[in-house]
């Protein structure tokens, strides 16, 4: 959405979901989901097609995609609908595991790397880490519209997120670089490379990129990378933590790169299958979606 009315009406939309209850947001949200399956031809079968890879089922994959994206509106429902006030709330409608690899990474003093898919509501995963001792700082792309990308930055607050917004220079890496000196968490969702740069690795059977930013820093600063997964869990969430990836000993940093990166598709495969339907991918990822 360009210009003064874009963003007129996206706050107004916020400003009326956030007087909601909870629930009737998340309703609201997922609602706005099933219609937007039903008259956006080109996402629902792009959808379809995803869970076909991830179902292997085809029989399953048109009822899957139509969960995929009541799920995604819920998603948009609750960020429409939070506040900074709400946010105490929300982590104690939280369960976690593996809480103890973010602890070994406070005490590590290295800072720690999040790679996370598309899944539930991410953000609701940054509060556990703030918790935590570990503040989350992001990467978010910037907007046409400055309003709007402005109003963006302040939402993410709400969460208690520190957005980087990506340039596409080395400034964006030092930032992060240091965020992790000072010993906070960076949370990169790593399912999508939107530059199609990225890393080839293997997904679901298809060779794909994905970013190399979660490897590199690790490599670079000797940061831990987990795989995190936030699900949504009934009107609550829920947040997975796996163990830090082992860093390549073999290989030139190119190489090392690439088994980082492949290593962290393997685990983001698993955190898909066990919700498939909380993927939020609607996009071309494979070079066979754009055929």
């Amino acid at each position: 959405m360009r210009g003064l009315w874009g963003y007129l009406l996206i706050r107004l939309g916020a400003g009326l979901v956030g007087l909601l209850p909870k629930r009737a947001a998340q309703g609201l949200g997922a609602l706005a989901g099933r219609v937007w399956h039903r008259f956006d031809r080109r996402r629902r079968e792009m959808t379809e097609s995803h869970m076909r890879r991830v179902l292997g089922d085809p029989a399953d994959a048109v009822e899957a995609a139509r969960q995929v994206m009541a799920s995604y509106g819920r998603y948009w429902g609750e960020t429409l609908w939070i506040r900074a006030r709400r946010v105490p709330a929300i982590l104690e409608g939280t369960t976690a595991e593996g809480l103890e690899h973010i602890s070994s990474a406070c005490e590590a003093g290295k800072g720690v790397i999040y790679g996370l898919p598309h899944m539930g509501n991410w953000e609701a995963a940054a509060p556990v880490s703030a918790a935590l001792g570990m503040p989350v700082v992001a990467v978010a792309e910037r907007l046409p519209n400055p309003r709007i990308t402005r109003w963006f930055l302040g939402m993410r607050a709400e969460f208690g997120i520190e957005i980087v917004l990506a340039t596409g220079g080395a400034e964006v890496m030092r930032r992060l670089e240091a965020a992790l000196q000072e010993n906070k968490a960076v949370a990169l969702l790593s399912d999508r490379d939107l530059r199609g740069r990225g890393v080839p690795v293997e997904l679901f059977g298809e060779t794909t990129t994905l970013p190399p930013g979660p490897a590199t820093l690790a490599l670079r600063t000797g940061a831990p990378l987990l795989p995190v997964a936030p699900y949504f869990e009934g009107s609550g969430h829920r947040v997975v933590i796996r163990p830090p990836l082992p860093i390549p000993e073999q290989g030139s940093r190119t190489e090392k790169v690439r088994q980082l990166t492949q290593g962290l598709g393997r685990e983001m495969e698993e955190m898909i299958r066990a919700r498939p339907r909380q993927w939020h991918l609607v996009v071309p990822n494979w070079p066979s979606d754009k055929a």
